[in-house]
Formats: structure tokens, sequence, C-alpha cells
């Protein structure tokens, strides 16, 4: 009988144990399966880059043999790879490159200093033009275009790196994002480097600046990411393979006759790489700038 009244409470404590157990495993398939999900297109982008017969990439969609290559090559990777000649979409990734490299440069001097003037100068109408800047962001990128082309094809730069970097340099939203961050950090930094003489120009290059590296970081991931993929203005803008990126250059692979899937798969990997670079060389100012906006949101 005792034995009994001891095994009852000993059974309602291990109920919960037991719960608590199965829903971690069900969070844990979960999540797994998630994953699985979100990870199938690039597992099955990189596998179809290493077969070389485009027919049984094709054959392969629909099974799970899509995710396993018997016999791999890299001889998609050295087509796509030259910098001269038909297939040379090395030529179109060194464009892409320095259009990247000089948007995102240049962005991150201009919109920030645009930011920290609209935080700490002495405008007038300073509320003004930041509800400007701000209505501005919210009018689709699509309405403008067209009016864009004209501009800068009556200014003489279609068809060269310029008209892919110019127009995109100076952005509300990263102009916003750099205003917000400026105006978190104490005044009194700047009432400091006025009183020792500094100017308010080198009171942004070397105290403000340096503290705005988690800024830095999600600009340059999210420009990079917006420049990177650009695709409808370089066809607008651009008519010859001068100054066309990589984006551009995939398309050429989808024709009317023929689809060439192994070539476009080894060259969306390629596309791919650099701006995972990017990624994981901001990641650690990226990651706390998101987490540190999602707390004090």
């Amino acid at each position: 009988m005792s034995d009994i009244a001891l095994s009852i409470p000993q059974a309602r404590a291990a109920r919960p144990r037991s719960a608590a157990r199965v829903l971690r495993t069900v969070q844990t398939v979960s999540i797994f399966i998630i994953a699985l999900v979100i990870v199938s297109p690039l597992l099955l982008l990189v596998v179809a880059s290493l077969k070389d017969d485009r027919f049984q990439i094709l054959a392969d969609m629909g099974s799970f043999r899509a995710f396993w290559v018997s016999n791999p090559t890299l001889s998609n990777y050295a087509e796509v790879g030259h910098l001269s000649g038909e297939l040379a979409f090395g030529r179109y990734l060194i464009n892409s490159l320095i259009i990247l490299a000089t948007t995102v440069c240049s962005g991150l001097i201009v919109n920030s200093m645009a930011g920290f003037v609209l935080a700490w100068g002495s405008l007038r109408g300073r509320g003004v033009i930041l509800s400007v800047v701000i209505a501005l962001y919210v009018i689709p990128q699509e309405s403008i275009i067209m009016p864009l082309v004209i501009m800068v094809s009556r200014a003489g730069i279609s068809d060269t790196f310029a008209v892919q970097i110019v127009p995109w340099i100076a952005s509300p939203l990263y102009i916003f994002l750099f205003y917000q961050f400026f105006t978190q950090l104490p005044k009194e930094l700047l009432e400091a480097a006025e009183m020792d003489g500094a100017s308010f120009f080198r009171a942004y290059r070397s105290i403000f600046l340096p503290l705005s590296l988690p800024a830095l970081a999600t600009v340059s991931i999210l420009m990079g990411i917006e420049t990177w993929n650009q695709y409808l203005w370089p066809i607008l803008v651009t008519q010859t393979d001068y100054a066309r990126p990589i984006a551009v250059a995939i398309a050429t692979f989808f024709g009317q006759d023929s689809i060439y899937w192994d070539r476009a798969m080894a060259a969306s990997v390629l596309m791919m790489i650099p701006i995972l670079g990017l990624y994981l060389a901001f990641q650690r100012w990226f990651v706390s700038s998101f987490i540190g906006s999602a707390v004090k949101g």
C-alpha cells in the first residue's frame, strides 16, 4: 500500500519532464525541417553546377537525384570563368565587383555624412528635410526609373560604369539609418570635440565615424545586396557587354532555342560567392546592429 502511495507522486512528477522532452524533440525536428527547406535550393544549385550534362540536370529535377552527383566536374566553372570570348563571365564578374565596391564605398561616405549633418548639423528646416528624406524612401523605385533613364541618357553616361554607380550612391533609407544611429550617440562628444578646436567635419571623421561600425556594416551588406542583384536598371541603361554585370549575363543562358542549365548554375554559384564574403566580413557588426535595434525597439 505504501509503495503505491509513493509511486503516484513520482508518476505525476515524471509527466512534466516527459512533456518537456517531447516538446524539445518536436522543436528540434521542426527546426531541422525548416533548415532543410531553406538550404535545399542552395544545395541543388551547387550539385547541379558540378554536373556536365545539362539534359541530365533537367531530368533529375523533381527527384532526390537532383541532390546527388556521381562524377563531379569543374568544367562548367572553367567554361564560364574566361575573361574573354563567347562565355566571358569572368569579365562580367569583374564588372560586378567594380560596381559593387565603388557604389558601397561611395555610399558609405555620402550617406553617413548626410545622416550626421541631419543629426547634429545646424541646418534650418532640418525636420522638414528629414520628412522629405523619409517620404522619398516610400516612393517605389520603378515609378521613377524611366525619368531617370532619360536623365542619364541626356547626361551622356549610358553604357558606362558610372551610370550603374552614381544614381544609387545616395539613398533615403541609408541616410535615415545613419541619422538614427548618430542621434543615439551622446551630443557631449561633439561639444567636447568643438571645445578642443575640432571642426564639425573633423568630429564626424575622427569620432563619430569610428563609433558607427554597426551602422557601416549594416549599410554595407544591405547596399551590397541591392547593388549586386540589380537587373532591370543595367538592362535599361547598357547596350553592350562593356560594363554589364553578371546578373544580366546569366540571363543569356536562357535562350529561345535552348537553356544551358549547367553553365547557368555554375555562374550563379560564382555570383553568390562575393556577396556571401561581404556578409561574412561584416557579420559580427551586422548581427549586433540588428539585435541592438530589436532590443531598443
